[in-house]
């Protein structure tokens, strides 16, 4: 049994599963290729995590998370999945990795959007959603700029899956920013917990607007039946994708050799080393 873990946890819907395996299947039997022991399967609770008595500490020997052993099993702590020194491959979002998480991390890759609406190479969009009124739904730009309907917006109640999310939250912020304007334009804000909550919280008339990262969108599209009470008003600008990352501590050699495996799975995966923030 391999001694590291994997998990691919930021599309992981339960109708999508089976996908979700697949595609580690394939990344990982390019990285085994490379002579890296991955495991057979992802995670997908706390139980599954191995247990670090004490708790995680950091490089200064600070502790940053606690054992895995003592949170709920059934569960799967986001954060404690990104700390654990056993990670091999994971995926996270740019908001929890501008906010911290990037001093206990690595960066393999990024994966590719191509895919999806409003998706090009590394880099994707969310787009905003209002209840459906019969109208055209806004495309994507082709040149991957914002499109914020301001005056639609305002006065509005605004609801995001959790604050430190790039996609359904910091990232319309810096756009509103770019504008003038902040978030101070909605009548409220609330916290639904995910992007598919968002999308019934809007489509069930409990919020009026959400903004929903492309590949959230085209997931809700095959299997979220709220979502066709919903249409696109306007978009996001692009942004990095959600990286694909490993542990601090796994080898240089070991990053390369998954950059190899990553890029040979998904063609247009490109590393990204650093933090950046874009837009």
């Amino acid at each position: 049994m391999s001694k590291f873990v994997a998990a691919l946890p930021m599309y992981d819907w339960p109708e999508a599963r089976g996908e979700v395996d697949a595609q580690w299947v394939l990344l990982r039997d390019a990285i085994r290729q490379r002579g890296i022991d991955a495991p057979e399967a992802v995670v997908r609770s706390n139980r599954e995590l191995p247990a670090v008595p004490g708790g995680i500490l950091d490089s200064a020997g600070k502790l940053i998370a606690p054992d895995s052993a003592t949170l709920p099993p059934d569960e799967l702590d986001f954060h404690q999945l990104w700390l654990s020194p056993a990670l091999l491959f994971g995926q996270t979002c740019w908001g929890p990795m501008e906010l911290g998480l990037a001093r206990h991390v690595q960066v393999i890759a990024q994966p590719n959007y191509d895919a999806f609406e409003g998706g090009q190479g590394e880099l994707y969009s969310s787009a905003l959603v209002m209840a459906a009124d019969g109208g055209p739904p806004i495309a994507s730009p082709r040149d991957g700029k914002a499109v914020i309907p301001i005056d639609l917006l305002r006065g509005r109640r605004f609801t995001f899956n959790n604050p430190d999310s790039m996609s359904g939250l910091i990232g319309l912020t810096r756009d509103l920013e770019a504008m003038g304007e902040s978030l101070d334009i909605f009548a409220s804000r609330s916290e639904s917990g995910g992007h598919r909550s968002s999308i019934v919280a809007v489509a069930e008339g409990r919020a009026d607007i959400a903004a929903i990262d492309c590949q959230s969108w085209a997931l809700a599209q095959r299997f979220e039946p709220a979502a066709r009470g919903v249409k696109i008003v306007g978009w996001t600008a692009r942004r990095k994708g959600l990286p694909y990352i490993t542990a601090r501590i796994t080898p240089a050699a070991v990053v390369a050799a998954m950059r190899e495996a990553v890029a040979a799975v998904e063609g247009g995966a490109s590393e990204q080393p650093l933090v950046q923030r874009v837009g």
